[in-house]
């Protein structure tokens, strides 16, 4: 397989090698691949995850009695408060 570099890429690549850290464009690459293999697994682990939560929730909601909205906020703001007092 070949590919073909835009001239930043390139420019990027050239920069890397001349500090030194990396001995060829090929150690580079391989390095960027298998970051990009690790961002694409945590991608997909980070989206079961959510996946999971969103179910979680959906099963608790569904024994839960349903609520208006008005009440909710009211809650919300007394835990708030509540939680100001426990600091201050």
């Amino acid at each position: 397989m070949s590919i073909s570099l835009t001239p930043d890429q390139e420019r990027f690549i050239q920069t890397k090698l001349q500090a030194g850290k990396y001995r060829s464009a090929q150690e580079v690459l391989e390095i960027a691949l298998r970051l990009l293999d690790e961002y694409d697994r945590a991608e997909a682990e980070w989206v079961e995850d959510v996946r999971e939560k969103i179910d979680a929730a959906i099963s608790a909601s569904d024994h839960t009695p349903p609520i208006d909205g008005e009440t909710f906020v009211n809650q919300i703001l007394e835990r708030f408060e509540q939680a100001q007092q426990t600091q201050a």
